[in-house]
């Protein structure tokens, strides 16, 4: 039997066996099913909506002298929690600031995230005794270290809204239509990390990457459970890729969106057995957003099995209306008047069901709840961006750069 260990011999001789989830998924498909000596990695991944995300940011605003520790303090508007310490006349402010924090309805702790990661300048406001501090400063200013207090949920839930009327609500970007008009659902599926950690090697002090930047695992994340895990991690901000986070505005305000990759040691039959599940084969719990209680069951198969990956742009359908509905209402302002920013989209497909042109098309799929045909109308997550990320991890291991 192979074991972590010598699995990290091969990688630093770059003589690992090592495949993508994704790659893996497709093999058992196709009828070509690996032993466990043909393969010794398999990495996996998962992006969206994490609001259990946090960073602990260490900000220099002013000369030593200048104040003895802060009141209050905020970046690029959004309020940041000063301390717990208080750094005393030394110009520092340590604070955390969470994802879900907001600055207003458009911009909040997960915008601020990836700008920050991105290099883009950041201004800091403190007061302190009635004294106000405001500097311009970078990442390279910054000690900053995420923190996720829960993430990467084996499975999620599929939201409905019973009710007449509509509902505003973190799981829609326009508020949840009634009379089960529309169905929200989050998660990755099959390629999920967790979801493929059969030997659970997912646990505290296990290597990760948080947003592409190299972190560790803590342990369990709140709310955690047998049935649902999750995991709590950690990642230094000046590692991260900023295309692998990003802020999501929905209809209940701005809302993070994190990524986690992670890479499976395959050491024996079992642990390969553990990365062969389908989405079909993955329980997708339906529940109304109200009582969030599960009132049926559907599949990740729902979600992602023969459905899109992309949004199709139909530019001549557009009817250059005076004010564009998918633009206003896209919560990762990806749009513009038929066209769309790659690099920002992430195929939620808020814009399908809000154009009335019908520019942009995607088939999305639907859920059944108990006999009720659901389409779904937005995605939290996004495949795209998690098989992504799996790829670079299969990268950095194939280089040497990365050991279990």
């Amino acid at each position: 039997m192979k074991t972590k260990d010598s699995i990290n011999a091969l990688i630093k001789e770059r003589k690992a066996k090592v495949y993508t989830a994704s790659e893996i998924k497709e093999m058992v498909r196709c009828g070509r099913i690996p032993s466990a000596d043909e393969v010794d990695v398999v990495t996996c991944g998962t992006f969206g909506v994490m609001s259990g995300t946090m960073a602990v940011i260490s900000v220099p605003v002013a000369g030593p002298g200048s104040f003895e520790r802060a009141d209050t303090i905020r970046l690029n508007g959004v309020p940041g929690i000063p301390g717990p310490c208080p750094n005393e006349n030394l110009g520092i402010v340590d604070c955390v600031v969470y994802g879900t924090s907001r600055r207003d309805g458009r911009y909040g702790g997960g915008h601020l995230f990836r700008d920050i990661v991105n290099g883009n300048p950041i201004v800091a406001e403190v007061t302190s005794r009635g004294k106000e501090f405001r500097k311009e400063l970078t990442i390279a200013d910054m000690h900053a270290r995420m923190i996720t207090t829960r993430g990467a949920f084996r499975n999620y839930t599929a939201f409905f809204n019973r009710d007449s009327g509509s509902r505003d609500t973190i799981f829609s970007v326009t508020g949840m239509k009634g009379s089960m008009k529309e169905a929200s659902v989050s998660g990755c599926g099959e390629i999920n990390p967790i979801q493929n950690d059969h030997a659970h090697y997912l646990r505290e002090g296990a290597p990760i990457l948080i947003n592409g930047g190299r972190g560790i695992i803590l342990g369990p994340g709140t709310r955690s459970s047998a049935a649902r895990p999750n995991i709590s991690a950690a990642a230094d901000m000046k590692n991260m890729k900023a295309d692998l986070m990003g802020g999501f505005i929905t209809s209940a305000g701005p809302e993070c969106m994190t990524s986690f990759t992670a890479a499976m040691p395959i050491t024996d039959r079992a642990s390969l057995d553990g990365v062969f599940v389908l989405d079909d084969s993955i329980e997708l719990p339906v529940a109304d957003i109200h009582t969030r209680v599960p009132a049926a069951s559907a599949s990740y198969g729902d979600v992602w099995t023969g459905t899109s990956r992309n949004i199709t742009v139909n530019a001549e359908m557009c009817m250059n209306c005076s004010s564009c509905r998918p633009m206003e209402v896209c919560p990762t302002e990806a749009l513009r008047p038929a066209r769309i920013n790659i690099g920002m989209c992430v195929v939620c497909g808020s814009c399908v069901s809000s154009c009335a042109g019908g520019v942009f098309s995607a088939d999305l799929g639907h859920i059944n709840c108990n006999g009720t045909k659901i389409p779904i109308t937005l995605r939290q997550s996004d495949r795209n961006r998690a098989e992504r990320s799996a790829e670079d991890l299969k990268r950095m291991i194939e280089e040497g750069k990365w050991c279990l």
